[in-house]
């Protein structure tokens, strides 16, 4: 996108009108907050839905399985941002890709609210994975849209749009856990709604509040290269459904081979992404510099997001079963656990957005922000495995070890992921910033595709070690990007 086009989209968004910032941000707030309440609602208990016995109304699948799959699911609702932000840029626009992905995300939770098979679950996973990779790191982009590059506002703006996505999460675990005993299915069935009310925010109010922002394609396609395209899109479907069709009756495609598969992927994707962006003739020589920068930035945010994501696997089965539920006279669901994050988010997303904005000029730089968010993250896990050490791995835990470890992963994903929503759309090539987003999103899906085996190790006896091993990785880690940040910062030509 030109600076043209984007100096054009920021005057046609009203600037003043929601907390001091653009209009447009209270629709983007509000739509998106609504599609984390349904996505947030399903996740509390879909690792739950799978391993529970079926005469509790779950599908009974083997625990690890489920802790895999969770993983994974993860990982391509991620990985197919990548689908979503190519025709954000190259077809429709953003705005569009928001609306089709409700769409799907909507209809997802539908066919999870349908008693049925385990064939119907993989059939609503598939719509929620290729709904969210259309709306989630499209929806990001728009809000960069509303503000120039030099709008001090910006990352104050995504820290509360991050705050209206924790609200939605915050609220739908307590709603969605407490059906949970009565009915898996129900509680599907309020993400359904969570989602067809954002959707009904996001057409009501587009056309006034958001401008230009979201409808003008970055890199638009020719006729001849859009027949090109979805011939070998079209081509590529067949192929693979014939081989999916060849393989999977013979017991040659397993779920253990899929999962080994989904791992590689979360790797070879992004990889292949910075080359194809470093190297593209469309991509100045200021941006391929910022394109090395962002390089250690998402190694650092794979790291978090792998600690992070375990809230909804590793963490959820330790509330379920390590964890004494029964607390101050009332017993508590395991899926309520999953409302601790954007609890603490909501409380201090503000104090942390006031902190950037009162420091100005004398804030840390994003790579020492990063390096913080590594350090949180690896004492939440050091933290974890205390009640092992004090008590042993058969005792059952007080709550309290849990809410204290949430809390101080919250410390680190307010030290990251605003500041990495707000940096991606600062170190993004012009004709790569919808795809840039989709980047961003792909160090949480090659984070959870890690997941994926590395939950494999997880039991009780191998608790102390599991969490010891992840979270001292992390810490280190942190410590070699602190390390590197004035180099990495120079690199960014001038973007802090």
């Amino acid at each position: 996108m030109s600076n043209l086009n984007r100096q054009k989209i920021v005057e046609s968004v009203p600037q003043k009108g929601f907390f001091g910032h653009p209009k447009g941000l209270f629709t983007l707030f509000f739509t998106e907050f609504w599609e984390r309440f349904s996505y947030y609602g399903m996740r509390a208990i879909l690792v739950f839905y799978m391993y529970y016995e079926v005469t509790k109304g779950g599908l009974g699948m083997d625990k690890t399985l489920a802790l895999s799959i969770m993983s994974i699911y993860g990982s391509l609702v991620y990985m197919s941002g990548i689908i979503g932000g190519w025709l954000a840029d190259r077809v429709f626009g953003t705005s569009k890709a928001v609306f089709y992905g409700g769409i799907f995300i909507m209809f997802g939770h539908i066919v999870l609210a349908i008693p049925g098979s385990v064939t119907m679950f993989f059939i609503s996973m598939v719509l929620i994975v290729l709904g969210t990779g259309l709306l989630k790191p499209n929806v990001s982009s728009v809000v960069g849209e509303l503000y120039s590059e030099q709008d001090n506002r910006r990352d104050a703006g995504f820290t509360i749009f991050v705050m209206g996505i924790n609200m939605g999460a915050f609220i739908s675990p307590l709603l969605v856990g407490a059906v949970m005993g009565y009915s898996f299915h129900i509680g599907f069935g309020i993400a359904a709604v969570g989602m067809f009310l954002g959707l009904v925010i996001f057409m009501l109010t587009k056309k006034k509040n958001l401008g230009l922002a979201g409808t003008i394609v970055a890199n638009p396609m020719s006729p001849a290269e859009k027949k090109k395209t979805f011939t070998i899109f079209g081509l590529s479907v067949v192929v693979i459904a014939i081989i999916c069709a060849i393989l999977i009756p013979q017991g040659l495609l397993t779920f253990k081979g899929f999962v080994n598969l989904v791992t590689i992927l979360g790797v070879l994707i992004p990889t292949i992404y910075f080359v194809v962006m470093y190297r593209s003739p469309k991509t100045t020589a200021v941006e391929r510099s910022r394109i090395l920068a962002y390089i250690p930035l998402f190694i650092a945010s794979v790291m978090f997001w792998s600690i992070q994501e375990q809230g909804s696997t590793i963490l959820a089965n330790y509330a379920d079963e390590r964890t004494q539920l029964d607390f101050a006279g009332i017993h508590i669901s395991p899926a309520w656990f999953q409302s601790l994050n954007p609890l603490f988010i909501i409380i201090f997303a503000p104090i942390f957005a006031w902190m950037w904005v009162k420091l100005g000029k004398r804030q840390p730089s994003i790579p020492q922000k990063f390096s913080f968010a590594l350090f949180f993250a690896g004492i939440s896990f050091l933290v974890i495995l205390l009640p092992a050490y004090f008590g042993g791995s058969d005792a059952m835990v007080n709550p309290l070890w849990l809410v204290l470890s949430y809390l101080i992963c919250v410390f680190g994903e307010l030290s990251l992921s605003p500041v990495g929503l707000s940096a991606t759309t600062k170190l993004a090539p012009a004709a790569f910033s919808a795809q840039t987003m989709s980047l961003w999103f792909l160090s949480n899906a090659a984070a959870q595709a890690l997941n994926a085996q590395v939950v494999r190790f997880y039991t009780p006896e191998t608790e102390m070690m599991y969490f010891g091993v992840i979270g001292g990785a992390s810490i280190v880690l942190g410590l070699i990007l602190l390390m590197l940040s004035p180099k990495i910062q120079g690199y960014m030509k001038g973007v802090r």
